[in-house]
């Protein structure tokens, strides 16, 4: 926006004793001052350097103007901050906090680049150097981890869930889904969780065809996590938790050839298996109308479908739900296991845990708008789900970074509102860069906290 252009506008002229003018006019000043945080952040994990290695620029170098790192990083940053689409770009270019953030002089520096720059960026990318970043992802994020835990986890768990992109034009590869019962994509989504920590850490964003199983891809991905975390945590134990869509004979025999590894996985219902859990229900229902309210009864049998090539252990929750003003339902729920414990601990403390993932895809979804695969080619769309997990990774250790403040919990949108959007003045002197913040910040105390956490001095 040229000075010569900028609107000066009299707003709500009856609503105070003097006109209100608003004048867009300071050019050294940003909504997102909290968003330094995210160059400490990132430095932790080298995200952004990894994720430029994989690429391949086939551009003219003497044309080159914003390196392929510069490219990724002014993505990912922008995400994090709220700008899921490539259209604020020019917009954003001269903002001095997203030019810093880039290395770049957050006055006299070069402009960031252009929505057309950046969708010529995302459409470059084919599928050799999206399969390096999938894996530099899953490399950052372990090592990161190890690093934090100097190798040492006496469990780790691993959540797997694929989710539903809906998509609303002719983007290739997107397909009728009966069971979301639209057109979509279906991402493979996979997070880590160490010991008893309650965050789920994400490590892979898969994009894929909207009609594939659940389970496409899995095999491949859960090997190799498997064997970058044992190099990583040699000693630790880990535990593998799916929902029915992965209880293939494949996964099964999978999961059952690796050594050291527990896993639970959920089982649509069938006639052998509602017949195993007649005598639980019979019970439930018992206990139900007993009380009158919502009774479950746990047990256990030894079960083999006709395409396993063994029996495993099967966990039967046997439920019966009462809701005021409905008949009660009965609720049978199935999990495939090979651990040893009780049907209600193994139900309740190890499998319902898995259920918390949802959260963190929520976040992905509502906060950083993961689903925003608009582009017509899929590889396109994949590294757009790359850069949105390159900011999700990022604002996961920054809430890693809050603990035992008011965010410590906060959700991914909450955590942009309260520690980025925040307005600044840029100062650069010959010395030093000073930042004006607002004096009022209601979370001063988180940010100055995560702010030293992730190297910044206090004072």
């Amino acid at each position: 926006m040229r000075d010569d252009t900028i609107p000066q506008t009299v707003l709500f002229p009856g609503l105070f004793n003097k006109p209100l003018v608003a004048t867009f006019d300071q050019p050294h000043a940003s909504s997102d001052g909290g968003a330094i945080l995210l160059k400490a952040a990132e430095a932790r994990y080298g995200l952004i350097d990894g994720f430029a290695r994989c690429l391949i620029d086939e551009r003219q170098p003497g044309k080159i103007q914003h390196p392929l790192r510069d490219l990724l990083a002014q993505r990912i940053v922008g995400i994090a901050c709220g700008y899921a689409d490539a259209n604020d770009a020019d917009q954003l270019a001269d903002d001095p906090i997203h030019k810093l953030l880039l290395g770049r002089d957050p006055i006299a520096g070069a402009a960031l680049a252009s929505q057309p720059t950046l969708s010529r960026f995302e459409n470059g990318q084919g599928r050799q150097a999206l399969y390096a970043m999938g894996r530099e992802l899953a490399e950052r994020v372990i090592d990161r981890h190890r690093q934090r835990l100097h190798g040492r986890a006496r469990q780790i768990t691993i959540d797997l869930d694929p989710t539903d992109d809906p998509t609303h034009g002719a983007q290739q590869l997107t397909f009728f889904n009966g069971h979301y019962d639209t057109w979509c994509y279906l991402p493979l989504l996979a997070f880590l969780t160490f010991n008893d920590e309650v965050e789920q850490y994400l490590c892979a964003a898969i994009l894929r065809p909207g009609n594939v199983a659940a389970s496409q891809g899995t095999r491949g991905l859960v090997r190799r996590l498997l064997d970058r975390l044992r190099q990583a945590f040699p000693k630790a134990r880990f535990l593998i938790r799916l929902d029915g869509g992965f209880a293939t004979p494949e996964i099964l025999d999978l999961l059952d050839a690796e050594p050291g590894v527990a896993y639970v996985v959920a089982m649509a219902e069938n006639q052998v298996l509602t017949r195993l859990a007649a005598a639980a229900m019979a019970e439930a229902q018992a206990l139900t109308a007993a009380s009158g309210e919502t009774e479950h009864v746990y047990t256990d049998a030894e079960y083999a479908a006709k395409t396993w090539a063994h029996e495993r252990r099967v966990i039967i929750k046997a439920e019966v739900v009462r809701l005021a003003g409905r008949e009660p339902r009965d609720n049978a729920r199935f999990v495939i296991t090979n651990l040893r414990q009780t049907p209600r601990w193994i139900y309740e403390h190890v499998y319902c845990g898995r259920g918390d993932i949802e959260n963190r895809i929520k976040e992905l979804h509502n906060d950083l708008e993961i689903g925003r695969t608009s582009c017509s080619r899929f590889w396109a769309n994949q590294l757009r789900v790359f850069l949105t997990a390159g900011a999700y990774v990022l604002m996961q250790e920054i809430r890693l970074r809050a603990a035992r403040t008011a965010c410590a919990r906060a959700q991914v949108g909450t955590l942009r509102l309260r520690l980025l959007k925040l307005g600044v003045r840029v100062v650069v002197s010959v010395r030093r860069i000073v930042l004006h913040l607002p004096r009022g910040v209601p979370d001063f105390a988180s940010w100055q906290r995560v702010a030293v956490s992730l190297g910044a001095r206090p004072g």
